[in-house]
């Protein structure tokens, strides 16, 4: 099995984590700690509410990292726990935001351009807002979103053709005043 050696790397400070090295948490912490706050300022469209999502997620990633059965599933588990953070705060809520590319990525998209996605991203439910977002900006596969939301392969797909079809809609919309 050919995994990448970022995501050995991860393994094995999970599993230093579950030995209780604080310096391997530290270390999982600064390799992770963006992607995660990005994850959840991509789902709320709110920087700072994902700056405390993120720092709930990992209160519950450290209390439950000795539970991790298999280190290999970090990704999907550490993005499962910022998921239901971000469903969480998104229902006590009830509005996202629009942010600028700046407050996300520096230099990835045009502002104008970005600004529009994250627009019709915010206009899909909350499942379909989900996958999409964690497909294509998160990059896990299908069956690591699987893990990720505790449901089938096949109903990853399911709703990964059925956010496309639901963004595709609002995408003609958007283009086509």
């Amino acid at each position: 099995m050919d995994r990448p050696v970022e995501q050995l790397v991860d393994e094995i400070l999970v599993m230093d984590c579950q030995s209780g090295s604080v310096k391997a948490m530290e270390i999982l912490v600064s390799r992770w700690q963006k992607r995660l706050w990005k994850y959840a300022c991509n789902m709320t469209g709110d920087a700072e509410a994902a700056w405390d999502i993120t720092q709930e997620s990992w209160l519950g990633i450290i209390k439950g990292m000795r539970k991790l059965q298999d280190p290999a599933s970090f990704k999907a588990w550490a993005y499962r726990i910022t998921t239901n953070k971000s469903i969480d705060w998104i229902k006590k809520n009830k509005t996202i935001k629009k942010i600028g590319l700046d407050e996300v990525d520096d230099h990835q998209h045009t502002e104008e351009k970005d600004a529009g996605l994250k627009e019709l991203l915010s206009k899909l439910n909350m499942k379909s807002r989900t996958v999409l977002t964690l497909y294509y900006f998160e990059q896990l596969s299908v069956p690591e979103i699987g893990v990720a939301l505790k449901i089938p392969g096949g109903t990853v797909k399911s709703r990964l053709h059925n956010a496309r079809n639901e963004f595709k809609t609002l995408w003609q919309k958007y283009i086509e005043p």
